[in-house]
């Protein structure tokens, strides 16, 4: 299979509608490929990496990408697969993100065919009587026939009005920008009917609709989220990169292999099979696969360094030759937990209490089992988990 034969397009998807069409139109003539992100999080990760290699791969078929960047929906929220209303963000926290996105999608994605919108442009200006219109075209059936607000409502728990609109805006989207495509999760294909039905009422071609896997993050239970805390963003440095994509459990990497890699499904079906029938071993297998996508994020040698930091720190159980030193003056040793959260490895003081009792915490090599059990002094190593370490430096 080469990069100009559109059946590319079918690999790794979970559905597409109607189905059948999708190839017959991409065969035919250029298309507008659909796909919009909410910047309610600074970083992009693995799972937004799915669907933006699917949609490199329109562009290399010569299709043209509309990026929306949903400044104006994430004051919303999408409320797809949640179980609570999302807290509202302010307006430069969004602004701050969408920054970044532009900085990140373009590592996958090719400039020149990328359209860059923000649906605030138009969702912005519209009036109240321009809501109700929009309003009218949904019906509230349509609208609680959507599976997270039916579980909700079954659970008895909120649903805010604002959130009905969420599905409403994002369909007209794809009304604004006439999307012949749209791309997302198989978590929003309700929202993306919605923008099928809505162009259809507009007296557009109603967009077919491409639904992609949710990847599963480092937990191996959860899709991958900055929420759930088990994402690998695409800004993550090479060693820790490396690390979380060697600590996924084996059965979730084909998955990784298929969705964020080109390796031929042939050949990720035949090393699964040597694995399965202990021919290989697949911490080897999961290694190339960390290789990979370090080497696609950050180049060769910092790929090769990323896993030789693996080897001596993690597997090795080795202090990494160089060590980040951190200045303290002596006031500060008595408060171990604020002393991590002051050199950056660990978030919060609670967190740090956290993994002292999961036994995560080591100084000079020593578990330390307790918060008050050491008080660091000058020169002191201290490491966090499997790959963060600090050398105390203490002011005299």
């Amino acid at each position: 299979m080469t990069a100009a034969d559109p059946s590319i397009l079918l690999r790794g998807i979970v559905e597409t509608l109607p189905e059948g069409e999708l190839l017959a139109r991409a065969r035919k003539g250029k298309l507008r490929v659909k796909f919009g992100a909410d910047p309610t999080a600074p970083d992009l990760h693995l799972g937004h990496m799915v669907v933006l290699r699917k949609l490199r791969q329109f562009q290399d078929l010569g299709h043209t990408v509309v990026f929306i960047i949903g400044d104006f929906t994430a004051r919303v929220g999408d409320p797809s697969g949640r179980n609570a209303t999302r807290p509202p963000l302010e307006p430069e926290v969004i602004e701050a993100n969408a920054r970044t996105y532009m900085d990140q999608v373009f590592l996958i994605l090719d400039c020149l065919k990328t359209e860059v919108v923000r649906n605030g442009d138009w969702l912005s200006k519209m009036d109240f009587a321009d809501v109700l219109r929009l309003a009218s075209q949904q019906t509230v059936a349509q609208i609680l026939h959507r599976r997270d607000f039916r579980q909700r409502i079954d659970a008895e728990d909120d649903v805010m009005l604002h959130e009905f609109l969420y599905p409403v805006m994002q369909g007209y989207d794809s009304v604004f920008v006439r999307a012949d495509v749209e791309l997302g999760g198989s978590d929003q294909k309700f929202n993306l009917l919605v923008g099928r039905d809505l162009q259809q009422k507009a007296g557009q071609p109603p967009q077919c609709i491409l639904t992609l896997p949710l990847l599963v993050g480092t937990d191996g239970k959860q899709k991958m989220s900055k929420s759930y805390g088990n994402y690998i963003a695409f800004r993550d440095s090479p060693e820790e990169m490396y690390g979380k994509i060697m600590s996924i459990p084996d059965e979730i990497m084909w998955d990784y292999w298929l969705l964020l890699t080109d390796r031929g499904e042939q050949e990720i079906a035949g090393q699964r099979a040597a694995c399965v029938a202990g021919q290989k071993n697949p911490r080897d297998v999961k290694a190339d696969l960390a290789k990979t996508l370090v080497t696609f994020f950050h180049g060769s040698p910092s790929a090769a360094a990323a896993e030789s930091h693996f080897q001596n720190v993690v597997v090795g159980k080795q202090a990494p030759g160089e060590i980040e030193e951190f200045v303290a003056d002596r006031s500060a040793l008595i408060d171990l937990a604020g002393l991590l959260v002051s050199a950056g490895l660990v978030p919060s003081k609670s967190e740090a209490r956290r993994m002292i009792r999961a036994g995560a915490v080591y100084i000079n090599g020593a578990r330390i089992a307790d918060v008050s059990s050491h008080r660091p002094a000058d020169g002191d190593l201290i490491k966090v988990g499997k790959r963060k370490f600090v050398r105390v430096k203490v002011l005299s």
